[in-house]
């Protein structure tokens, strides 16, 4: 019996189904009415996706049917980060979305300050953009993950490891 329980709070998300979204959404954007002559693009890179359209009301409707598309697939909302759109030649508008993965370091203090300041008994350490919360109490470490739920933060947050 291990005199200690563990458990790692991390921001992350399963890359592949975000590129079978993606393909969800060149799909439906190539077969749709409204979309099929705005020569709408998709190009997913590894930390961002960029959307090239063909106005504001066709840019809307690819990120509707993207938060659509992420959603069905399990996929946070929370990990895209839209740009503000800007203006390409010839009437045409590219908005980046950045794709968020990881604890920023400020953000993995404020958890960890949250944590130590309301479950007296749990020592957190951060680890890269990670965050490790240890306890002699599996009860404790409940009450951390409820509390960490009930945060309202820009990320998304998974809990791993949990032994």
């Amino acid at each position: 019996m291990a005199d200690s329980f563990s458990f790692d709070v991390v921001s992350d998300f399963d890359r592949q189904e975000l590129v079978n979204a993606v393909d969800q959404v060149r799909r439906e954007v190539g077969q749709r009415y409204d979309l099929k002559d705005s020569a709408s693009e998709l190009d997913l890179q590894e930390n961002e996706l960029t959307i090239t359209t063909a106005s504001e009301m066709t840019l809307q409707a690819v990120t509707d049917v993207l938060r659509q598309k992420a959603t069905k697939r399990n996929l946070s909302l929370k990990i895209f980060d839209f740009q503000t759109p800007e203006s390409v030649g010839g009437n045409r508008l590219r908005q980046q979305v950045k794709l968020r993965r990881g604890l920023s370091q400020e953000l993995a203090k404020k958890l960890s300050k949250t944590v130590r300041d309301n479950v007296k008994k749990v020592t957190v350490a951060i680890q890269g953009e990670s965050l490790r919360v240890t306890s002699k109490s599996k009860n404790d470490l409940q009450q951390v993950i409820t509390l960490l739920k009930a945060e309202e933060l820009e990320v998304p947050l998974q809990f791993e490891n949990y032994r």
